[in-house]
C-alpha cells in the first residue's frame, strides 16, 4: 500500500512515497479506501520536527495527515453505525507513527467514519472533517448563546470560514477579519462587519463594540494581540494551545480537536450542513502522492484559500 510519509523530520523534500503493510478491520472497526486526503498545518508541524517529541517513540515512517475521504471496502464485527461497504464516507484522522491519512487505505473506529455529503466528490470531503470538528469544538467552549457577538481571527482559512458558517446557523453576529483581497471571500461565508487584518485588528474591533465581542476564536494565532477585543467576562479560544493568564474575567480555552475524535454525530452533523447549504467546501488545489511536497511548500508560503489535497 501506498503511503506519504518521512523518514526524517526535514523540508517539504522530506515527504516520500512509502510501501506500508496492508491492514484489515477489526471490530468496531472499518477500512477506509483513501481517494483523497487534505494538508493541514498541522501536517507541516508534523513533518519539520515541532512534533518530534510526540513521535519519538514511533519508528519510521511517519505518515502525516487529519482528513481522509474515500470507499469502505470492509466492516468489522459489532459496527452500529450504518456504514456499509461501498459507501463514500469522510473521517478525522487522529495520526501515530504510520497511522496518518496520506495512505490508500486505512483503519479506523467505526465512530470516527461518517457518509461524505451527498453530491460531493472524495476531494471536496476530505476538506471538512478536522477543520469542520475544530470550528464546533471552539464554538461549543465559547459557549454563546444567539444574539451575542463573536469576532473571528484568520477568518479566510478553513477554519476561520467554518466558525463564520457554524456561527450564523447559531444565530451569532459575526466580525470577522480580512485583507481587502478576501472581503467577498469573507462576506459570502456569512460575516455581518469585516475589519481589516493585522496587529491592530482587537483595536479595529473594539470600534464597532466598544465595551468588547462576547466571544472570540483566534485562528490567526494572534494570542495576546487580539484579547482586547473581548469584552469583561467574555471568552476566547485558541488553536494552538496558547490559553491568557487570569485577565477582566475571561474564560480563556485551548480548542484541540483530537478530543472531537469518534464525535460521529458531530461529525455527521457537518455533513448535513454541507448539504443545507449553510457549510461550504473549499478546494485549493490537488496533488498526486508523488508531488506531496510541493502542498507543503505552498501551504507554508502563505495565503492559500481552501484546502490542498492529495489525491490518491
Amino acid at each position: 500500500m501506498r503511503a506519504v510519509g518521512i523518514m526524517a523530520h526535514g523540508g517539504p523534500e522530506a515527504l516520500e512515497v512509502v510501501d506500508l503493510p496492508e491492514v484489515h478491520a477489526g471490530p468496531g472497526q472499518v477500512r477506509v479506501q483513501v481517494r483523497a486526503a487534505a494538508v493541514s498545518p498541522t501536517d507541516t508541524m508534523a513533518r519539520n520536527g515541532s512534533r518530534a517529541e510526540q513521535q519519538k517513540l514511533d519508528p519510521p515512517p511517519y505518515v502525516p495527515g487529519m482528513d481522509a475521504a474515500g470507499t469502505v471496502d470492509e466492516v468489522g464485527d459489532d459496527v452500529s453505525t450504518g456504514v456499509q461497504i461501498g459507501d463514500s464516507v469522510m473521517a478525522m484522522v487522529v495520526p501515530h507513527a504510520s497511522h496518518g491519512a496520506y495512505r490508500e487505505q486505512i483503519v479506523l473506529d467505526a465512530r470516527a467514519v461518517v457518509p461524505a455529503p451527498a453530491g460531493s466528490t472524495h476531494v471536496e470531503a476530505c476538506t471538512l472533517p478536522m477543520n469542520g470538528l475544530t470550528a464546533r469544538l471552539s464554538l461549543d467552549l465559547l459557549g454563546l448563546l444567539p444574539g451575542q457577538t463573536l469576532a473571528v481571527t484568520g477568518s479566510a482559512g478553513a477554519y476561520g470560514g467554518y466558525v463564520i458558517q457554524l456561527a450564523k446557523t447559531e444565530g451569532l453576529t459575526v466580525i470577522a477579519d480580512a485583507s481587502e483581497a478576501d472581503e467577498n471571500l469573507i462576506t459570502s461565508l456569512g460575516a455581518d462587519i469585516i475589519v481589516r487584518r493585522g496587529d491592530d485588528v482587537a483595536a479595529r474591533i473594539r470600534e464597532h463594540f466598544p465595551d468588547g465581542v462576547d466571544g472570540l476564536a483566534d485562528g490567526a494565532v494572534q494570542n495576546e494581540l487580539v484579547i482586547p477585543a473581548v469584552r469583561d467576562g467574555g471568552s476566547f479560544t485558541a488553536v494552538r494551545g496558547f490559553k491568557g493568564e487570569p485577565l477582566r474575567g475571561i474564560t480563556f480555552t485551548a480548542t484541540w480537536v483530537r478530543t472531537y475524535d469518534g464525535e460521529f454525530e458531530k461529525l455527521d452533523r457537518l455533513r448535513q450542513l454541507v448539504e443545507s447549504g449553510d457549510l461550504t467546501l473549499r478546494v485549493a488545489d490537488t496533488y498526486p502522492p508523488e508531488q506531496a511536497a510541493e502542498t507543503h511548500r505552498r501551504l507554508e508560503a502563505g495565503g492559500t484559500r481552501g484546502r490542498l489535497v492529495i489525491e490518491f
